[in-house]
């Protein structure tokens, strides 16, 4: 196998000698696969300074040239769908059926982004809504922000640097990105791809590294807007040090679905089985918590099992695994003593819960108390719970009774029940008649309290990384 090679990109140059190189090693083979160079942090301000440098270049590039390199783009990554998926999962160890699907998403979101390159309309405000205003008109305009520092996590590498390089492109803004360590090769090789669709070179920087690399870049202060994909501690940190910015947060959750007594059960359990574990469960919206009516949890645990034990787990990169492994053997760890400390505190493990290196299989636990972790934090790996209820109000009490609000989903053929318990969730999107684990790369994605701040979807990221600039016209007093 060739070894590849994932490097800084900085002043249109890529970065290759002279610095630390670290090693990158497939988590499901343990096998090296390539080689990450490391940003020094004179690398960090010469990338701070040629994407300040460059924010009024790239602002005077006329919208529909901006929407034909994104949408090029595009059509380029529609020819790499195979290269693309395949470094995905060696990089991560999450099954090329998901990745592919991640590259398929990925070639919309940056369709999306072009299209909404050219939509970046303000409105026509009467002054004489005022007495004082008889005399005047305002315009307002959408313009770019500057400056635009997008951290990316690792669990959907390629889809969620679209889902920031895109909209802040669009939107006329230089962007200095910073992709997770565990997944650099495939953000250097989107980055060759959006140089070769024309993206002029100042556009966007690129360092890689670890937390003191980002902790440099959302310090200083010729950034404008911080977006962040990522964990609550990282994000606490990051409003510490970001001072008087603008700062969007898309952060974890440890998602619900609600499967009520009158629910579809074989359907409401093939989508929990899909869903709950597709990235080993890698996913801030995968299925975590399902509250289970009563009078249901024997018919759907038999059923949910059923699904569960169908799901194939092995090799990444072959077509037909669904579950791989978790981005490192440490993370594996974290879930298994997950996994102990619910037992302990008197969970069944209704299948699963076993580890084979990074890989831990799909875990099914019944009615696991409320303080153990796995109820409680984000899982963030392949556990699903299964909790009953007596009554729905019980059902959206305990859903609302977390420190998180992302996503939710409801099983119902109730259509008031359904409206009473989406109106009554605390969380940024309900899914009714399906799991919490869905989102359209087109939709405003985001979720409330621990959650975070603003929404994603180009669209959505736009009206964040553009400002509002007002015009004013006063028309002189006829005599």
């Amino acid at each position: 196998m060739s070894i590849k090679k994932a490097q800084p990109y900085i002043n249109g140059e890529w970065i290759s000698s002279e610095r630390e190189i670290a090693l990158i090693k497939s988590p499901y083979s343990g096998e090296v696969i390539g080689e990450q160079v490391l940003a020094t942090p004179d690398d960090v301000e010469r990338a701070l300074a040629a994407a300040y440098a460059a924010k009024k270049q790239i602002a005077n590039i006329p919208s529909h040239e901006r929407a034909r390199i994104l949408k090029r783009a595009a059509s380029l990554l529609e020819q790499e769908k195979e290269r693309f998926a395949r470094i995905i999962s060696l990089e991560l160890g999450k099954p090329l059926k998901n990745t592919l699907d991640e590259v398929s998403r990925s070639i919309e979101t940056l369709e999306l982004s072009g299209e909404e390159a050219k939509r970046l309309m303000g409105e026509t405000l009467p002054g004489d809504a005022s007495e004082r205003g008889t005399k005047a008109i305002a315009a307002t305009f959408r313009v770019p922000v500057g400056v635009v520092a997008a951290v990316t996590p690792f669990n959907a590498p390629l889809n969620l640097v679209c889902h920031k390089v895109g909209p802040a492109f669009a939107a006329g803004n230089s962007v200095i990105l910073k992709p997770a360590p565990q997944t650099a090769l495939i953000a250097t090789e989107l980055l060759k791809l959006l140089l070769e669709a024309g993206l002029p070179e100042s556009a966007v920087n690129m360092v890689l590294g670890g937390v003191e690399v980002g902790q440099q870049i959302i310090k200083d202060d010729r950034i404008n807007v911080i977006s962040f994909t990522g964990g609550v501690v990282a994000a606490r940190n990051i409003c510490e040090l970001a001072n008087m910015k603008k700062v969007l947060l898309e952060l974890g959750g440890n998602a619900s679905t609600i499967v009520h007594e009158d629910a579809d059960l074989k359907r409401a359990a093939t989508m929990c089985a899909r869903t709950g574990f597709s990235n080993s469960g890698q996913s801030c919206i995968s299925v975590q918590r399902i509250y289970v009516h009563h009078s249901v949890v024997p018919a759907f645990t038999d059923l949910l099992r059923e699904e569960v034990l169908k799901l194939k787990i092995g090799d990444p990169l072959l077509p037909d695994t669904d579950v791989g492994c978790l981005v490192d053997t440490n993370a594996a760890k974290r879930v298994m003593d997950w996994i102990d400390e619910s037992v302990q505190l008197g969970a069944t493990v209704v299948c699963g819960g076993k580890q084979h290196g990074a890989t831990v299989e799909p875990t099914l636990l019944l009615n696991p108390p409320k303080q153990s972790k796995v109820v409680c934090q984000e899982v963030f790996g392949p556990i699903v719970s299964i909790i009953p209820y007596e009554t729905i109000e019980e059902a959206i009490t305990e859903t609302n009774d977390s420190s998180f609000g992302l996503q939710a989903g409801l099983f119902t053929n109730q259509m008031d029940l359904a409206y009473k318990v989406a109106h009554s969730l605390e969380v940024g999107g309900v899914v009714i008649n399906g799991t919490s684990n869905f989102r359209l790369d087109h939709w405003p994605y985001g979720g409330v309290k621990n959650s975070g701040i603003g929404r994603e979807g180009p669209r959505y990221a736009i009206e964040d990384m553009t400002e509002t600039k007002m015009i004013v016209l006063q028309l002189p007093v006829s005599e």
